[in-house]
């Protein structure tokens, strides 16, 4: 048994994490960032939920780019082959779901 401090988690550079669980191959991360990612497409599905602060999340469908803000406490599920990209707005803390050595 442990326990993750979500809220005061803090890596040393944007994107890095603690590992949780790999429960079967599915992986659970906790990430801090303050910087965005990159535009993706993970291997597999992907849920992605704010617990701490906002994020500017923008995809692509069908070529379209769009986006939303995702604020503590909402959940982002990306399909298989959803393009994607977070832009924290400040810092945030995200628990990132997804098959184990996904993008």
């Amino acid at each position: 048994m442990k326990v993750f401090r979500g809220s005061t988690f803090k890596a040393n550079h944007p994107w890095g994490a603690i590992d949780i669980a790999n429960m079967g191959g599915i992986t659970t991360r906790l990430h801090w960032t303050d910087q965005p990612y990159k535009w993706h497409i993970n291997d597999g599905e992907e849920v992605f939920a704010v617990l701490n602060g906002r994020v500017e999340m923008r995809y692509r469908d069908a070529g379209v780019e769009h986006h939303t803000i995702l604020e503590t406490g909402d959940v982002f599920y990306a399909t298989v082959g959803t393009e994607h990209v977070a832009h924290p707005i400040g810092e945030a803390r995200i628990l990132v779901i997804e098959r184990e050595g996904s993008v």
